[in-house]
């Protein structure tokens, strides 16, 4: 009601005189129990909103008209029961409310009135509606368009994939699988999900009896975890790359001191493999010695931070040998290997994960394939000639994971951003491009090198390298700091010394966005040029004023190379930029 006209209302019994007054939601009405009522304590009853209110029509009592004499007590009230308690709703005697329209009539706007304003509510344009989140969202496309993008996990997606993202399918609900939802009104939603399943099986050469697939995980954390929890009781043993040595957190991580950091590592028990720190590369001997002595359930390959192919023959070996499934995490390798550009896991491994939105330039989110069908004989080659009768039983199990252990319903407008990335991943085009991924990074990775600067491992085989900068002093976290004060983005990594101890003193680049965006070898070593100015200066800096670089913002060296970046990234189009 309308504060400037309370009513001075109260809910109460037979004897209102005997009755404490109580403060409701409203405060224009009071509430009186009735004397026969008696609380639990003796503290005052807190403010009761009025949707705890059950109201009890009578129909020889209506709402009181504003012009009705209120004479009569009995005709003021109004039935409700609150808790299980009667009450009744009585207006006090020369109430101005009552000279005021009720709460009904004051309400009661014509049709097309609201009509009108809840269509002006849902039409506004983001500008309209949010002008500092539009705001927000501008200056971040400006700082994509002028800078240069090396994170190796980023990307720009197409025109199409926005669209689909920012489409009505985001209103729909859809807990469930297609055929088996907990809602009505999805029939073109199963469409959407059966066709993005097939076209997953399709990019990466896959045929359905052998191969199933669940597209609706939020992210490649989210698909690892449900991969876990399905095939998995909690503490039993996983076994991946240590992150210092390239891994993901994903597959479990302790710190030095012992501290449990992901969910893996929380709820089932995690032992690392790692690479010899001599070489940067995984060291395949003593992966097998531990995975013998430890016995893994699950066997993990794949990480974030890895510039080398993946010896599959040799981690299937090792699975058979200790009895552990095997599963690849492609999330850095996917478009390499829907691009036939990197080694293919689905001829080895029983389990395949991956993000969606880095090399295969999808919406963010996750995958999982997984084997269905006969068992392949253990021959440690490749498990696609069945010679057994036994089946695989990874479908259900995963699938129940996912939901609805661990989410809830499905983002219906990622699954169909993912069909279109899935659909462009499997053309002519797409090939192009990643074999354009692969050579940029050689291309920059050699103009690196041709720099003396220290490669792990001296290259690549992908799309990322790693670059060690501890023989110029610096750590990992200064040198991105300084990028970003340059406009190029890359991010800090912990790397192995030679002596094999952890170091801060590295950073991972990778070449997928600015190819996205149409660069070709020539750019790339333009942008190594970039690069290493940026070291020097930041050695400059640290030399001149340690760690903390808040003053070098505005100093020549670093504005003049922030203009040079602006202008070599600005000639370059971002897709959709115009949306």
């Amino acid at each position: 009601m309308d504060r400037a006209a309370q009513s001075d209302l109260s809910l109460g019994f037979t004897s209102p005189h005997a009755l404490p007054r109580i403060p409701i939601a409203d405060d224009s009405i009071t509430l009186q129990i009735d004397s026969s009522f008696r609380p639990p304590s003796s503290n005052p009853m807190p403010p009761v909103p009025l949707q705890l209110l059950e109201q009890r029509f009578d129909g020889s009592r209506a709402l009181v008209d504003k012009d009705q004499d209120f004479d009569d007590d009995d005709d003021q009230r109004e039935e409700f029961i609150l808790l299980g308690q009667p009450l009744k709703l009585k207006r006090s005697r020369g109430s101005s409310s009552m000279r005021s329209p009720s709460p009904c009539k004051r309400f009661a706007a014509d049709p097309e009135t609201r009509r009108a304003a809840v269509k002006a509510w849902g039409d506004q344009s983001l500008s309209e509606a949010d002008p500092e989140i539009h705001d927000f969202m501008e200056k971040e496309k400006q700082r994509q368009f002028r800078g240069i993008e090396l994170i190796a996990s980023e990307n720009f997606v197409c025109r199409a994939v926005m669209e689909a993202l920012g489409s009505h399918l985001t209103n729909k609900y859809s807990e469930g699988i297609p055929g088996a939802r907990y809602y009505t009104g999805n029939q073109y939603i199963d469409q959407i999900e059966i066709l993005c399943q097939e076209r997953a099986l399709q990019a990466f050469g896959l045929h359905h009896e052998h191969w199933g697939v669940n597209v609706q995980p939020y992210s490649c954390t989210s698909a690892n975890f449900a991969v876990f929890s399905g095939l998995l009781l909690p503490g039993e043993r996983i076994m991946g790359l240590d992150s210092p040595s390239g891994g993901h957190m994903s597959h479990g991580y302790y710190t030095p001191g012992g501290k449990k950091v992901s969910g893996a590592s929380i709820f089932f028990e995690s032992f690392p493999y790692k690479v010899d720190p001599r070489t940067g590369y995984i060291d395949y001997e003593k992966l097998e010695e531990k995975a013998l002595d430890y016995r893994p359930k699950i066997l993990i390959c794949g990480g974030s931070s890895y510039p080398r192919d993946w010896d599959f023959p040799r981690f299937r070996y090792v699975a058979d040998k200790c009895g552990a499934v095997l599963m690849f995490d492609m999330a850095q390798i996917s478009g390499l290997v829907a691009a036939k550009e990197s080694p293919n896991p689905f001829d080895y491994c029983d389990i395949v994960t991956s993000t969606t939105h880095k090399s295969l330039r999808g919406p963010r989110g996750g995958i999982i394939f997984y084997r269905r069908g006969l068992k392949g004989k253990k021959q440690s080659i490749n498990l696609n000639h069945c010679e057994s009768n036994i089946q695989y039983d990874f479908e259900e199990k995963i699938n129940f994971s996912v939901f609805p252990s661990l989410q809830g319903g499905p983002h219906n407008n990622h699954i169909a951003a993912l069909a279109i990335a899935l659909k462009q991943a499997a053309s002519p085009e797409y090939k192009a491009y990643m074999r354009q991924v692969k050579k940029n990074a050689k291309a920059l990775a050699s103009a690196l090198i041709s720099k003396n600067c220290k490669l792990v491992t001296n290259g690549t085989d992908n799309h990322l390298m790693l670059w060690d900068l501890t023989p110029l002093g610096l750590t990992g976290k200064v040198y991105e700091k300084v990028c970003e004060m340059c406009h190029i983005t890359v991010n800090k990594v912990a790397i192995f010394s030679e002596n094999g101890v952890i170091s801060p003193g590295g950073v991972r680049i990778g070449s997928p966005a600015m190819t996205s965006r149409g660069c070709l070898e020539s750019d790339f070593e333009t942008m190594a040029e970039f690069l290493y100015r940026a070291a020097l200066i930041a050695s400059a800096a640290q030399r001149e004023q340690g760690k903390s670089l808040k003053s070098i913002y505005h100093c020549k060296d670093i504005a003049d190379l922030r203009n040079q970046v602006e202008a070599f990234a600005s000639q370059f189009a971002m897709p959709a930029f115009d949306m």
